[in-house]
């Protein structure tokens, strides 16, 4: 019975993230071509945003992983050792996919770009941990518990699976509820959360009651697929509304003004006084500078503790404080995907093109001194 069950689930969760990660593929590709103009912007620095292809290929090591699985049912000559640290590989792999993919989120835990090493160092101990299981199974066998309930060389792995689940339920929630999707946030929460529930009996000795955490598996599995299925489509209205980088100039005519023309958002040649909030003007400056005389690879600027702009908030501030003082209405508001691009991994760069922004001369001198 319990073979026919785990044959059954691994059958079904092969075929569905193989699916969901070829429809991923499938999304990401087209929106590459067709919304080129609006994610490369110009010819010398592309901007591929590749949040949706490591989500797909998280799916994918799901996938191998899957097959893994059948070879040992099918294969006795397969010992339980090499299997165990076959999987653990795969789940490191899978880990480490859904991890890069949040970098590629706007909504990702902030702390997590404020280390411009954070990424290398939490890789690394994923794959130190999943080497810590490998190395437990063979010493200690498959079977080894403690407290006679425990796991030992599952326990790695479930540590770094808890941590990547709390990172991409925020992530995930915080984004939806950006984009006024809250119930698909909240949705995409409880799926995560019993994609972690599911992996329960992996660590934990439990009764005889495999059957339900296969099903529960699958339909976490099934929901998160269909929750980046929704994401993809979001992202695409997203980019479909967004104003083109050709149509947007920018005049910086003095401090505390700049003169700024969007047609698509019927803002034409609009004097923006940012008054006393010269932080806000500052930031801005230091975009538009970067921007103009930078080199391709230097335009992007890293907002975080190591960065030249401390916070994602100054950002918002340029944003809200435009709107507040051109009276936008709220269909009509601008957002910051409007004037920034988000590179990844903390950085960000002015949309506008660099023949587009105009700076004072003064200004610009008098700036670069300080």
């Amino acid at each position: 019975m319990n073979l026919s069950v785990d044959f059954f689930h691994l059958l079904a969760s092969i075929f569905i993230s193989f699916i969901g990660g070829s429809l991923l593929l499938a999304i990401w590709y087209h929106i590459q071509k067709q919304f080129k103009t609006k994610l490369i912007e110009d010819e010398q620095q592309p901007r591929l945003d590749k949040g949706l292809f490591y989500l797909a290929l998280a799916m994918f090591v799901w996938v191998v992983s899957g097959v893994w699985n059948l070879i040992y049912i099918n294969f006795s000559s397969l010992d339980a050792q090499n299997f165990t640290a076959g999987l653990s590989i795969f789940s490191a792999l899978n880990n480490i996919c859904f991890f890069f993919a949040l970098f590629y989120f706007r909504h990702a835990p902030k702390y997590l770009f404020q280390k411009s090493k954070i990424r290398t160092t939490i890789s690394f101990t994923i794959l130190g941990l999943a080497f810590i299981t490998i190395i437990s199974t063979f010493i200690f066998g498959d079977d080894f518990y403690i407290f006679n309930s425990l796991k030992l060389n599952a326990i790695p792995d479930f540590l770094i699976s808890i941590l990547i689940t709390y990172w991409l339920m925020l992530t995930f929630y915080k984004t939806f509820t950006q984009r006024n999707l809250k119930l698909i946030g909240i949705i995409a929460f409880l799926a995560l959360l019993m994609m972690l529930v599911s992996q329960l009996p992996d660590v934990i000795k439990l009764p005889e009651s495999i059957f339900t955490f296969h099903l529960i598996k699958i339909i976490a599995k099934t929901s998160l697929i269909s929750i980046c299925l929704v994401l993809a489509t979001s992202w695409v209205i997203e980019l479909a509304q967004t104003p083109t980088s050709k149509e947007v100039t920018l005049h910086f005519i003095d401090w505390s003004l700049v003169k700024i023309t969007i047609p698509s958002k019927d803002i034409y040649d609009e004097l923006i006084d940012f008054g006393s909030k010269t932080t806000q003007f500052k930031n801005f400056l230091l975009f538009a500078i970067s921007r103009q005389n930078q080199n391709a690879s230097k335009q992007g600027i890293l907002v975080g503790s190591d960065g030249k702009i401390k916070s994602q908030t100054y950002l918002s501030r340029i944003i809200e404080n435009i709107n507040s003082i051109l009276n936008l209405e709220k269909n009509n508001a601008l957002e910051r995907k409007d004037l920034f691009t988000f590179l990844g991994e903390g950085t960000y760069r002015l949309r506008v093109l660099p023949e587009h922004i105009k700076i004072d001369e003064a200004l610009k001198n008098e700036f670069q001194k300080k």
